[in-house]
């Protein structure tokens, strides 16, 4: 039986269980079942070109606010090792580090770390073959970051740097006050960057399979690691599109597409929108099927009086191989 269902039970059997004291152990319990504790942390390290900026507490406010974001819906018990550093040119930029791993360990690795409705139909479309299903072989590329959530041969608690991420913040709004439409969020570029620290950018280009281009897929449902054309999907199951690919050379390939504009912003953009302000969506569902355990649909503690409402009408290391340079254009 599941702890759920345990609880479930607990709670439909009263006839046994009278005392109040019992009810409220069962209040906690249920409490504790919808709103776990969240156990990611990003170590976050400011390199002196942020704290020697005479904005410095702004931006260094932001980037606490928009880790504890991920730290407050993602429940891997590791830490992200990640530098925040400024520069002057582009936009925002991840430099990030990878391993490689047999497809084979990572497809067990990830059944074994399933927890979602998402996970579950992702993974009935990922063949137990011994070669990934996108270029036939062997191996994946994947995050430190990643590694570390699915215990892939590098500790949960590695104090080895993951990745260093770079903000040109004199393109952007540092917080979501005052917002000037001609500059950059810099929340969501943030955003953008440990998205891709954690492990969704593609390896296109690169020669190397990576954990999201196994979700890559045509509008004909078929797997595709080609920058040919505009015709490349994000679904988990190759019929649901759920965000299309960027195509165009001069962005990443695991970002959105968005070189035309007109679209409606979203964090993973290829291309970012000024004066825009997305939150992160499509993004945790990239996020959750590679392997992390995103809880985002998780109550949070405001919202638990009415989960209890609902109860209560029921029952009435590894080696770094290789380090990656993702870049999100403005």
């Amino acid at each position: 039986m599941t702890q759920l269902a345990l609880l479930l039970h607990l709670m439909i059997d009263r006839s046994s269980r009278r005392r109040h004291g019992l009810w409220l152990a069962l209040a906690v319990a249920a409490v504790a079942l919808v709103n776990p504790a969240r156990a990611l942390v990003i170590d976050a390290t400011f390199d002196s070109s942020i704290t020697n900026d005479a904005s410095a507490s702004v931006i260094e406010a932001t980037i606490n606010q928009t880790i504890q974001l991920y730290q407050s819906v993602i429940a891997n018990p590791i830490t992200v090792n990640i530098t925040f550093q400024e520069m002057g040119t582009g936009l925002g930029q991840s430099n990030t580090f990878f391993i490689g791993v047999n497809y084979t360990d990572y497809l067990s690795a990830l059944a074994a770390h399933a927890h979602s409705a998402n996970d579950a139909t992702a993974l009935a479309h990922l063949p137990g073959t011994t070669n990934n299903p996108v270029d036939g072989q062997a191996t994946l590329s994947v995050t430190t970051a990643l590694a570390k959530a699915l215990a892939l041969g590098i500790s949960p608690g590695d104090p080895a740097l993951d990745s260093t991420i770079s903000l040109n913040t004199s393109l952007m709004n540092l917080n979501r006050t005052g917002i000037n439409p001609a500059k950059y969020d810099l929340q969501t570029v943030v955003s953008h960057e440990i998205d891709e620290a954690l492990g969704t950018s593609s390896g296109l280009g690169t020669g190397a399979i990576n954990p999201v281009d196994l979700f890559r897929y045509t509008l004909a449902g078929a797997r595709t690691f080609t920058t040919a054309g505009d015709n490349a999907y994000f679904s988990l199951n190759g019929t649901t599109q759920l965000a299309q690919y960027n195509q165009d050379a001069s962005g990443d390939y695991g970002d959105w597409w968005s070189i035309n504009g007109g679209q409606t912003p979203r964090v993973q953009d290829a291309f970012a929108t000024p004066g825009a302000t997305p939150s992160l969506g499509v993004e945790l569902t990239a996020l959750d099927v590679i392997g992390f355990d995103v809880a985002a649909t998780i109550p949070e503690p405001a919202n638990t009086a009415l989960v209890l409402a609902g109860f209560a009408t029921l029952c009435l290391g590894g080696r770094k191989l290789a380090r990656r340079r993702s870049q999100l254009a403005g």
